[in-house]
């Protein structure tokens, strides 16, 4: 399913609903897909790993899927998984629809639902410059309802006005984090890893490798708009472009600054995957004019790895 604007968002019932549906469409897609190994059964089975014992192969499942999945007990569902999103001034762009902060709000609720139907226990994280709200880490019925609700509110909470202390603390955001987390856990951030500097940056990488030094796995989703954000496609003519966590403007035409713009960016990206890369941090690039399939498969790639 494509990425909804603010305005179709608001056309479902609730966000709660959407997720279901999103969830629904994600599970059906997998089997008719080539990554049908990944089936509707996944939260009570786990595919069978050669050289262990057959003796709980379920060959009801092979009979359906041609493939060997074993039946996996309570205590291997356990998951802990922190959902962490940014909410900074810059989240809120492109508008109107607040795309990366609607894009990072819907996939955050249809990965709450889909770790709630595996029995697995969620948390919820916002974040601007210090944590906005932390819910508790928990795998309950109700539990998930509350998340879902502070996502909902999200949606409809209107954009901070710009100013100097209205940035992004990822840095300090995560650092809090990796020390309040008390059992190994997967942390999943939503965030377009947009520093003021290069220093800013840099002390978020170091953050992220403090949550993998305490044996944390990490799935960072890096959220843009990559049509004007990455590729700068803005018609030629004058523009005045407004920095949204400080306030500051300047007017240009788009081709003054594109090419170097782009290889700015383009260099930004690379250096944060490989960075990633070396951390063991899964660096999912995602743009906001995509399906959601793509976040939620990521998740269940990560989920197939930490077994």
């Amino acid at each position: 399913m494509p990425a909804p604007d603010l305005a179709a968002v608001r056309s479902f019932e609730n966000l709660e609903f959407l997720a279901r549906q999103l969830v629904d469409g994600f599970i059906t897609g997998l089997h008719q897909s080539p990554y049908h190994g990944f089936s509707v059964e996944f939260s009570e089975h786990r595919l069978y790993n050669p050289g262990e014992s057959t003796r709980h192969i379920d060959w009801k499942v092979f009979a359906r899927t041609d493939k060997l999945f074993v039946k996996r007990y309570e205590e291997e569902t356990n998951l802990r998984a922190h959902l962490l999103i940014d909410v900074s001034p810059s989240m809120y762009y492109p508008t109107p629809g607040h795309a990366k902060l609607t894009f990072s709000v819907v996939a955050a609720a249809a990965l709450a639902t889909l770790l709630t139907r595996q029995r697995d226990a969620v948390g919820l994280v916002t974040f601007a410059d210090r944590v906005e709200l932390q819910t508790p880490v928990r795998s309950t019925t109700t539990h998930r309802h509350a998340v879902l609700l502070a996502l909902q509110r999200l949606l409809e909470r209107p954009p901070a006005p710009a100013g100097p202390r209205r940035g992004t603390d990822v840095a300090g955001v995560i650092h809090t984090i990796a020390q309040q987390i008390p059992k190994r856990s997967l942390v999943i951030l939503f965030s377009d890893m947009l520093g003021r500097d290069a220093a800013e940056q840099a002390a978020a990488l170091a953050a992220l490798q403090h949550l993998r030094h305490q044996h944390h796995e990490v799935l960072l989703f890096h959220v843009l708009d990559r049509s004007t954000e990455a590729n700068f496609d803005f018609a030629e003519r004058p523009y005045i472009f407004e920095d949204v966590e400080t306030g500051q403007e300047i007017k240009l035409q788009p081709s003054q600054i594109r090419e170097q713009y782009r290889a700015a960016m383009a260099t930004f990206e690379q250096d944060l995957a490989l960075r990633c890369g070396q951390l063991k941090i899964d660096f999912v690039p995602v743009d906001v004019r995509e399906p959601f399939e793509k976040v939620l498969y990521a998740y269940l790639v990560k989920r197939g790895k930490g077994r």
